[in-house]
């Protein structure tokens, strides 16, 4: 598969372009650019480097940066821009590296790729190639989120297994670097502050990749160089993610329960006012039979005999009366 350039046609197809990915490690700067000031021209090494994307945004900045990978498809890449790059086995490369020799080491979904002894090798071997406040920077898929734990994962025929970032993150911790952040990364912006979460959101809208960045120890002076990215908040993680889902379903509820009394409140109301409009129909058949009853006893009054005998009587009454 390395040989074949199966791999490099495989990312092209379902993984971002070189530019996208190119922009997108540029979120890993702000640790970085203390580095730079702190060692200018350092020397960088990026594990399974790939299409180059990291080399050309080190040199950008001033690093000294060299990668290698097994795959020579992926390097094609690389070489078409005259990065520094080779083909070959970069963690056994690692191994040959002098203490205290590089800046940053860089392994961008690599770790999915080794072993767990490989793993903890790539750890263990950059704490001593790192110099001191040196940078590992791990970028892999994150299995909170839920779509790429049971589907995308599986996608790449060449992943072994997930690696949930508590375990990546206690590693280094484990291996003595001074601190690790976690930084979950490539969410939906929106995600971030949204209240209104669905269930689908639940299932794929958790930040679908991490780094954990691990810093060799340094002068707590220097220190404070890196305080801000390491103490920054980064991306959405399946907890806060739940929690903000069931706050918006209670929100949900208790507005369809205020609803409902509400319209059982309306309900009431209309209720009343057909009472009361049938009151109103019963009064007005009631005074309308009042007044067919006066209306028929006024008409008999006019047809009585009483009525003609003393007829003669209410005209004289009339005439005295004008």
């Amino acid at each position: 598969m390395s040989s074949t350039g199966f791999y490099r046609a495989f990312e092209e197809r379902f993984y971002a372009p070189r530019s996208m990915i190119k922009e997108l490690r540029k979120q890993y700067l702000p640790f970085i650019e203390p580095l730079r000031q702190l060692y200018p021209g350092a020397a960088s090494f990026d594990i399974g480097c790939g299409r180059g994307e990291w080399l050309e945004l080190m040199l950008e900045h001033g690093f000294n940066p060299f990668g290698m990978d097994l795959d020579e498809g992926m390097l094609q890449a690389a070489r078409e821009l005259k990065l520094p790059a080779l083909q070959g086995d970069a963690v056994a490369h690692l191994r040959s590296l002098s203490d205290e020799s590089m800046a940053v080491i860089s392994a961008f979904h690599v770790v999915e790729h080794i072993t767990f002894e490989q793993l903890r090798t790539v750890i263990t071997e950059s704490k001593r190639v790192l110099m001191p406040g040196g940078l590992l920077i791990m970028e892999t898929p994150n299995p909170e989120n839920i779509v790429v734990a049971t589907r995308n994962f599986y996608l790449d025929p060449t992943h072994i297994r997930p690696i949930p970032p508590m375990l990546l993150q206690y590693i280094a911790d484990y291996e003595g670097y001074a601190r690790s952040r976690v930084v979950r990364l490539q969410e939906r912006p929106d995600l971030r502050t949204a209240t209104d979460i669905r269930i689908i959101d639940i299932l794929s809208g958790v930040s679908p990749d991490y780094a954990v960045v691990a810093q060799k120890s340094i002068d707590s002076a220097m220190a404070l160089n890196f305080d801000a990215p390491f103490n920054a908040e980064y991306g959405v993680n399946l907890d806060a993610l739940c929690m903000r889902y069931e706050s918006f379903k209670e929100e949900k509820i208790s507005s369809l329960v205020e609803m409902k009394g509400v319209t059982a409140e309306l309900v009431r109301h209309s209720q009343d006012l057909l009472r009361r409009v049938s009151e109103l129909d019963m009064n007005q058949k009631s005074l309308l039979e009042k007044m067919h009853e006066l209306e028929g006893r006024h008409d008999a009054l006019l047809k009585s005999s009483s009525w003609r005998i003393t007829a003669p009587l209410r005209k004289i009454l009339s005439i005295f009366s004008k």
